[in-house]
């Protein structure tokens, strides 16, 4: 029997909802308005359209999104002094840099002068200790939405057996660190696979929730699994592209073989894509709530 589709269309879709109301309650009963801020620096048009998406579904959900862009050229001074600008504005709670940045520019230099209550894509290096002692935070956004993924499909994590593949400091290491912690939605065993491990079929299929962020095509197929498994994809690999120029896309998992034997799979795209951006629109508004003492 296929496995169960987990749509993070549907659930993104559900969450964005309950965000409404939210937004809509902040402004009627305290007048507090979630602010959100992007910046680009340069014309890359995958990063544009990544931003053109987020301020798209701020507005929609009614908060105040504002973008800035910024040439190529832009020295990394400037962009520090205008993320001190919006450090110091109280009308905004959230602020994102989009990623990459120009070559010039010090990513982690950048990143570290956001203030951690205004965090919401959660690298800033406080919020990254905060998440692995387990304290309050602004979570980064993939993980909070594979987590969310997997509470909203009532899977069970407690004591289950979860295997990550990949490492990297957006997606392995933080949702790894999430599902060991004694919370909801966590105290799992955890084991880390990556590009080192030996026999890594040895380690996935003991997963009851396998957890794939590689950035490898099709690399996880039937026989890395075992029978019932939870299965969720984060890689989005392009692969091709169709006769009319739209990009082919494929995940980590190759689909159509794991799906016949999985319990449970998102889709690429469709699963935690969606959830991605739908968590960033969360984080701005708790950003906002605590900078208003509402929580």
């Amino acid at each position: 029997m296929p496995a169960t589709l987990i749509s993070g269309v549907h659930i993104a879709a559900t969450i964005r909802d309950e965000l409404r109301v939210e937004v809509s309650r902040l402004k009627n009963e305290h007048n507090l308005s979630p602010g959100l801020v992007t910046i680009l620096v340069g014309d890359d048009p995958a990063s544009q359209s990544y931003v053109r998406a987020k301020n798209t579904t701020a507005r929609d959900l009614g908060l105040h999104s504002q973008q800035i862009t910024l040439s190529a050229d832009t020295s990394e001074t400037e962009l520090l002094q205008l993320v001190h600008t919006y450090n110091l504005d109280p009308l905004t709670h959230g602020i994102l840099v989009q990623l990459p940045l120009p070559s010039q520019i010090n990513e982690a230099n950048i990143l570290s002068a956001i203030s951690p209550e205004k965090d919401v894509d959660g690298f800033h290096p406080v919020n990254v200790g905060r998440l692995m002692l387990g304290e309050p935070c602004l979570l980064p956004c993939t993980p909070q939405g594979i987590l969310e993924l997997l509470q909203r499909t009532h899977v069970e994590t407690s004591g289950a057996e979860v295997v990550v593949v990949g490492r990297s400091n957006i997606v392995g290491k933080p949702i790894a660190n999430l599902m060991f912690q004694k919370r909801v939605g966590g105290n799992a065993t955890v084991t880390v696979c990556h590009t080192r491990t030996r026999d890594m079929a040895f380690h996935t299929k003991r997963a009851d929730i396998l957890i794939v962020a590689a950035g490898v095509a099709k690399m996880i197929t039937a026989d890395h699994i075992k029978e019932g498994a939870v299965v969720i994809d984060v890689g989005v690999n392009r692969i091709g592209q169709t006769a009319s120029g739209k990009a082919v896309l494929a995940g980590d998992v190759d689909f159509d073989d794991v799906v016949k034997k999985a319990g449970a799979i998102t889709p690429v795209p469709g699963g935690v894509g969606p959830m991605t951006i739908t968590m960033l629109m969360k984080n701005t508004v708790q950003a906002a709530k605590q900078a208003a003492g509402l929580l």
